[in-house]
């Protein structure tokens, strides 16, 4: 096996707090040190704090990006204004953060302390990426995007937010043509066919697949009466009361596009039906305020439980303690809550639709086709129904859903084949113009 490179992970965004994306650099980071590995990290000095508590030691490795009067106005003005806002204040901070990101990553290459850099964040396909011309190969992703939103769902982004968005992609193509890290990386990573389809330049020499989530299996955890893949069959986790009701958790966001609203109407279709059922709701957002108000309409009263924004750890214990996760949003490109419900050793009810597709089979859980619109509500509350009328099957689904996040979603898994992309990456290069020349090459594989 050849020797691992230096490897260099720039993400300015960087948090185990809230889970999403900014958590994908950090697992690589931590798991690659665990293993002594020569890997360094930049990242943005507003994540000093958490992660000085979190890296000890390690915190010697991370390069920050220094923060700016500028920085704070654009998270005022745009934080919370929709994913609009948002996508607009990535950019501008992108921005704002370019000069010092591209000091620290030369200063690195020439001390000889970055012999690969990985850009792991942001995961959206179209985003340009202006690392490239530092003499060393870059390795993007995983990304994933590419997302629509089914049939029958327009209104849930106006015709204004559509065609600005229309707008944005346009541009954003543009822009990969005048930044082309893309185009000159080494490898570029992609969870699925779909966000394949989504690059830039989706016919670039090197684009392999790899999933952008995985699974942090000292967070999530089956309980230990849950099946793995290497416990003897039959030990499935306990069905509890056939009597007792169901009880159901969301965790995510709650805005528009997570169809919270369908998932209400559903709950209180299935209790119409006589099933006993109960909703747990951990998150928050711009849409709370609607979907309290909708619970009431809906006469659910006790039955669902806002329980607002809650750390991973306490998440955890709510799931734990819960019979299944239900997750019917539209735009979902990826669901890392999903593969979290299913460590758990919880089946799961989930869109049939973007990335909960990607993780969920028949064997784990049970996926529910958002089209037609009009139907929806009635099929996940049958989906609801059947749950609640088989507490063995709900076992046998939370057994199969453990042992397959084991098998395909481990986080150590995924750092070993990130590692051997970089290996491989580390090689010949394939863009000439994106290396320093055979003199460099030459002696940066003979140390």
């Amino acid at each position: 096996m050849p020797p691992t490179p230096q490897i260099l992970i720039v993400a300015p965004n960087v948090s185990a707090r809230h889970g999403g994306e900014a958590f994908i650099p950090l697992k690589y980071f931590e798991l690659m040190r665990a293993r002594g590995l020569p890997v360094r990290l930049v990242t943005h000095a507003r994540n000093r704090p958490e992660l000085a508590g979190r890296l000890g030691p390690d915190l010697d490795r991370v390069d920050f990006l220094p923060e700016t009067r500028w920085h704070g106005l654009v998270a005022r003005r745009l934080a919370r204004r929709g994913r609009l806002a948002e996508i607009l204040a990535g950019a501008l901070l992108r921005r704002l953060d370019a000069r010092a990101q591209d000091r620290a990553i030369r200063a690195r290459v020439a001390a000889g302390e970055a012999e690969v850099i990985h850009q792991p964040i942001p995961v959206s396909p179209l985003i340009p990426s202006a690392l490239h011309g530092y003499g060393v190969p870059v390795v993007i992703g995983p990304m994933n995007g590419g997302m629509t939103y089914p049939p029958g769902y327009g209104d849930l982004e106006s015709a204004r937010d559509r065609r600005l968005v229309a707008l944005i992609r346009a541009g954003a193509r543009v822009m990969n043509r005048l930044v082309p890290g893309k185009r000159r990386a080494a490898v570029l990573l992609v969870a699925n066919a779909r966000t394949r389809a989504a690059l830039p330049c989706p016919d670039h020499p090197r684009i392999e697949t790899l999933v952008e989530n995985g699974v942090d299996f000292d967070t999530w955890a089956a309980p230990p009466d849950t099946v793995l893949a290497d416990t003897a069959p039959g030990a499935l986790r306990a069905p509890g009361d056939p009597g007792a009701a169901l009880r159901l958790v969301f965790m995510g966001r709650l805005v528009g596009w997570k169809a919270v609203d369908i998932t209400l109407q559903a709950l209180a279709r299935a209790r119409a039906g006589g099933v006993a059922a109960t909703l747990e709701i951990l998150g928050d957002g711009s849409a709370r305020a609607a979907l309290e108000a909708e619970a009431a309409r809906a006469g659910l009263g006790e039955a669902v439980r806002f329980a607002g924004f809650l750390p991973q750890a306490d998440c955890a214990a709510r799931l734990a303690a819960a019979d299944a996760l239900i997750l019917n949003s539209v735009w979902e490109c990826g669901g890392a809550v999903v593969l979290e419900a299913m460590a758990m050793g919880l089946p799961v009810i989930a869109s049939d639709w973007g990335g909960p597709a990607d993780y969920l089979d028949a064997e784990c859980g049970i996926l529910v086709s958002p089209v037609p619109r009009a139907a929806f509500a009635d099929r996940l509350a049958a989906a609801i129904a059947r749950l609640a009328a088989d507490p063995a099957l709900r076992a046998a689904m939370g057994a199969a859903g453990a042992a397959k996040v084991r098998a395909e979603y481990d986080w150590e898994r995924k750092v070993d084949r990130m590692l051997e992309i970089c290996r491989d990456a580390a090689g010949p290069p394939p863009h000439a113009a994106d290396h320093a020349g055979p003199a460099a090459s030459l002696a940066r594989h003979s140390s």
